[in-house]
Protein backbone atom coordinates (compact mmCIF):
# COMPACT_ATOMS: atom_id res chain seq x y z
CA UNK A 1 0.00 0.00 0.00
CA UNK A 2 0.78 3.41 0.42
CA UNK A 3 3.71 5.31 2.82
CA UNK A 4 1.87 8.16 4.63
CA UNK A 5 3.06 11.14 6.67
CA UNK A 6 0.62 12.84 9.82
CA UNK A 7 1.03 15.81 10.59
CA UNK A 8 -1.02 16.09 13.55
CA UNK A 9 -0.53 17.66 16.80
CA UNK A 10 -3.46 16.38 19.05
CA UNK A 11 -2.49 13.03 20.13
CA UNK A 12 -5.53 10.97 20.01
CA UNK A 13 -6.29 12.57 16.22
CA UNK A 14 -2.72 11.26 15.45
CA UNK A 15 -3.90 7.78 17.18
CA UNK A 16 -6.92 7.28 15.64
CA UNK A 17 -5.52 8.46 11.91
CA UNK A 18 -2.59 6.00 12.27
CA UNK A 19 -4.44 3.30 13.49
CA UNK A 20 -6.82 3.82 10.41
CA UNK A 21 -3.94 3.62 8.17
CA UNK A 22 -2.31 0.90 9.50
CA UNK A 23 -5.59 -1.51 9.54
CA UNK A 24 -5.68 -0.39 5.67
CA UNK A 25 -1.95 -1.73 5.19
CA UNK A 26 -0.32 1.69 4.88
CA UNK A 27 2.99 2.55 6.18
CA UNK A 28 2.71 5.33 8.95
CA UNK A 29 5.47 8.29 9.61
CA UNK A 30 4.07 11.30 11.48
CA UNK A 31 5.11 14.54 12.96
CA UNK A 32 3.15 16.18 15.73
CA UNK A 33 4.35 20.08 13.94
CA UNK A 34 4.89 21.32 10.12
CA UNK A 35 8.22 21.96 10.99
CA UNK A 36 9.33 18.46 11.63
CA UNK A 37 6.98 17.47 9.61
CA UNK A 38 8.26 19.47 6.25
CA UNK A 39 11.55 17.75 7.19
CA UNK A 40 10.41 13.88 7.33
CA UNK A 41 8.13 14.83 3.67
CA UNK A 42 11.93 15.87 2.04
CA UNK A 43 13.44 13.30 3.45
CA UNK A 44 11.47 10.17 3.14
CA UNK A 45 8.81 11.27 0.32
CA UNK A 46 6.18 9.69 1.61
CA UNK A 47 2.98 8.70 -1.02
CA UNK A 48 0.37 11.15 0.48
CA UNK A 49 0.43 12.97 3.36
CA UNK A 50 -2.61 13.97 5.39
CA UNK A 51 -1.93 17.81 6.81
CA UNK A 52 -3.53 18.81 10.01
CA UNK A 53 -4.49 22.98 9.33
CA UNK A 54 -4.38 24.40 13.08
CA UNK A 55 -0.95 22.94 13.97
CA UNK A 56 1.40 25.38 16.31
CA UNK A 57 3.85 27.51 14.99
CA UNK A 58 3.35 27.56 11.20
CA UNK A 59 0.13 26.15 10.07
CA UNK A 60 -0.88 23.47 7.74
CA UNK A 61 -1.68 25.83 4.41
CA UNK A 62 1.31 27.63 5.17
CA UNK A 63 3.71 24.09 5.31
CA UNK A 64 1.46 22.55 2.69
CA UNK A 65 2.29 25.95 0.09
CA UNK A 66 6.12 25.73 1.44
CA UNK A 67 5.99 21.54 0.29
CA UNK A 68 4.14 22.60 -3.13
CA UNK A 69 6.89 24.96 -3.91
CA UNK A 70 9.44 22.59 -3.26
CA UNK A 71 10.25 20.86 -6.82
CA UNK A 72 11.29 17.36 -4.39
CA UNK A 73 7.90 17.22 -2.73
CA UNK A 74 5.48 18.65 -5.29
CA UNK A 75 3.97 16.14 -6.75
CA UNK A 76 2.99 14.63 -2.71
CA UNK A 77 -0.59 14.73 -2.62
CA UNK A 78 -2.09 16.65 0.79
CA UNK A 79 -5.26 15.87 2.24
CA UNK A 80 -6.05 18.68 4.75
CA UNK A 81 -7.42 17.88 8.11
CA UNK A 82 -9.25 20.33 9.86
CA UNK A 83 -12.18 21.06 12.81
CA UNK A 84 -12.64 24.16 10.25
CA UNK A 85 -15.74 22.96 8.38
CA UNK A 86 -16.60 25.85 6.45
CA UNK A 87 -16.44 26.62 2.47
CA UNK A 88 -13.99 29.63 2.72
CA UNK A 89 -11.49 27.05 4.64
CA UNK A 90 -12.25 24.55 2.27
CA UNK A 91 -11.32 27.31 -0.33
CA UNK A 92 -8.44 28.42 1.80
CA UNK A 93 -6.61 25.05 1.88
CA UNK A 94 -7.06 24.37 -2.37
CA UNK A 95 -5.46 27.90 -2.47
CA UNK A 96 -2.82 26.23 -0.52
CA UNK A 97 -1.92 23.39 -2.60
CA UNK A 98 -4.50 20.98 -1.05
CA UNK A 99 -5.66 17.90 -2.80
CA UNK A 100 -8.57 17.11 -0.43
CA UNK A 101 -10.20 18.21 2.19
CA UNK A 102 -11.81 16.17 4.96
CA UNK A 103 -13.71 17.91 7.93
CA UNK A 104 -13.01 16.47 11.63
CA UNK A 105 -13.95 14.78 13.24
CA UNK A 106 -12.21 11.99 10.87
CA UNK A 107 -14.55 9.23 9.11
CA UNK A 108 -12.85 6.65 7.97
CA UNK A 109 -14.81 5.74 4.58
CA UNK A 110 -14.43 9.51 3.70
CA UNK A 111 -10.05 9.11 4.71
CA UNK A 112 -9.84 5.62 2.69
CA UNK A 113 -12.18 7.02 -0.39
CA UNK A 114 -10.04 10.48 -0.17
CA UNK A 115 -6.63 8.12 -0.11
CA UNK A 116 -7.60 5.86 -2.75
CA UNK A 117 -8.91 9.22 -5.19
CA UNK A 118 -5.69 10.24 -4.89
CA UNK A 119 -3.91 7.20 -4.97
CA UNK A 120 -5.30 5.81 -8.11
CA UNK A 121 -5.92 2.72 -5.46
CA UNK A 122 -8.99 0.27 -6.11
CA UNK A 123 -11.53 1.12 -3.54
CA UNK A 124 -11.81 -0.87 -1.11
CA UNK A 125 -14.96 -2.45 0.15
CA UNK A 126 -17.32 -1.30 2.45
CA UNK A 127 -17.05 -5.11 4.46
CA UNK A 128 -12.90 -4.39 4.27
CA UNK A 129 -13.47 -0.60 5.87
CA UNK A 130 -16.49 -1.42 8.11
CA UNK A 131 -13.58 -4.60 9.25
CA UNK A 132 -11.11 -2.31 10.17
CA UNK A 133 -13.50 0.09 12.03
CA UNK A 134 -14.88 -2.64 13.84
CA UNK A 135 -11.44 -3.57 15.21
CA UNK A 136 -11.43 0.59 16.53
CA UNK A 137 -14.04 -0.65 18.85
Amino acid sequence: MARILVIEDNRENLKLATLLLLNAGHVVLSAIDAESGLILARGEHPDLILMDIQLPGMDGLAATALLKQDPATAAIPVIALTALAMKADQEKSRLAGCDAYIAKPLRYKELYAAIDSLMGLTTRSVASADSAADQLS
